[in-house]
């Protein structure tokens, strides 16, 4: 049997004690994970070389674990690189380690979603000003946070539990924190179990919040990682499942999947959905002109994958770039912020593209069917495998 798994994981590992958040999670072997804490500190120089023997050493593997594998190498191989200090051209990095080359929106498609958004949008003011209004109308306050989304979480539950059938023994608990670059955060922790942390720095939007919570858990992140850590971890015994690795292929696909998630589970019923269970909090949301919003809004997706192409491969600055996120994403300067926090974090300045990516690609594979959708909830897919269809 080849030892490829099992060395690409510690590569993973030893890549993690470099970069704080560069494993998402690891529930494999613990004496794996004590062996690589206490080995002296790998040169990131030296781990970029064992990601480039490893690439060289896959041809006793099945398919498609072998082109999972080489996929994730050539993401880790690139991150490796970074950590060494190389230089890499921005569009090069993201494509490395994430299997798609980022593509700018041009500004006639997000000027055109302004145009729709000026039609949808109620109330008085600049487009700006009425756009806002909206979002951060009945934002849910921070107290009012856990029964809205302990009872969401338990519908999406037994929604994807009917759509898609659910391990046994899978479990997810929610966590509030602050001071985070991210809205929620899956932390999965193995034994089908997930801990979904959310932050209250930023206001949770009525439009947001169901959507939040599928992304997250079901038929989401949480669903995502129970199955495969049930079907390729428990039953087919391939370690490389147990450590979720950013910077790597598998991050485009799981986030393609969290992404379209909500579609699958609430379909045209998300926002009634949310509706509902936000009469708890004393929040009053309308459906129908959230459903209006949402649906000309999709093309702001990509104001985020441009201004970090203006950051990182076209050296604007970090100014230019506030700016840019709060004209043509119509956000606040505090969101704006928030969003800057993440694109020019070392972890995750190359990730934003991964949402609008990994949703195109998982969606045009699924095209509505859920057994096609159950397949990314259980199968080893590249992005490559996404592009050619099932």
């Amino acid at each position: 049997m080849s030892d490829v798994p099992e060395r690409y994981v510690e590569l993973g590992l030893r890549l993690g004690r470099h970069l704080d958040g560069l494993v998402d999670a690891f529930f494999g072997p613990p004496k794996m994970a004590a062996r690589v804490e206490q080995e002296q500190l790998r040169q990131p120089a030296d781990l970029a070389r064992d990601a480039s023997e490893l690439l060289e050493s896959l041809d006793g593997l099945e398919e498609p674990r072998r082109r999972w594998l080489r996929d994730q190498l050539v993401g880790l191989e690139t991150v490796a690189r970074k950590l060494e200090g190389e230089e890499i051209p921005y569009h090069d990095e993201v494509e490395r380690c994430y299997g798609v080359r980022p593509e700018r929106v041009p500004e006639d498609t997000l000027m055109e979603a302004h145009r729709k958004l000026d039609e949808v949008l109620p109330g008085s003011g600049t487009l700006s000003e009425r756009y806002q209004a909206w979002r951060e109308a009945g934002a849910v306050p921070a107290d009012k946070l856990p029964v809205v989304i302990e009872s969401l979480l338990e519908e999406v539950r037994t929604r994807t539990g009917a759509l898609l059938g659910l391990p046994d023994g899978e479990a997810v608990a929610v966590e509030y924190v602050t001071d985070e670059p991210w809205s929620a955060f899956n932390y999965y922790e193995g034994g089908l179990r997930s801990r979904v942390a959310v932050n209250t720095d930023v206001p949770i939007t009525p439009a947001f919040v169901a959507h939040l919570i599928s992304h997250e858990t079901y038929p989401g992140h949480h669903t995502e990682r129970a199955w495969k850590e049930a079907l390729l971890v428990r039953e087919r015994d391939q370690v490389e499942e147990t450590i979720l690795m950013i910077g790597a292929p598998q991050s485009l696909v799981a986030e393609g999947i969290a992404t379209l998630a909500p579609e699958m589970v609430l379909g045209d019923e998300e926002h009634d959905v949310a509706a509902e269970h936000l009469v708890a909090a004393g929040v009053d949301y309308d459906p129908e002109v959230g459903r209006a919003v949402t649906e000309a809004s999709q093309p702001l997706r990509h104001v985020r994958t441009n201004t970090a192409l203006m950051l990182h491969a076209d050296g604007g600055s970090e100014d230019d770039a506030l700016a840019y996120l709060m004209h043509w994403g119509l956000i606040s300067k505090q969101r704006a912020e928030q969003a800057l926090r993440f694109m020019t974090h070392p972890v995750w300045r190359s990730y934003g593209t991964t949402y609008t990516d990994g949703y195109r690609l998982s969606r045009a594979f699924v095209d509505g069917d859920p057994d096609r959708f159950k397949r990314l909830l259980t199968e080893q897919l590249t992005p490559a495998d996404l592009e050619s269809g099932p």
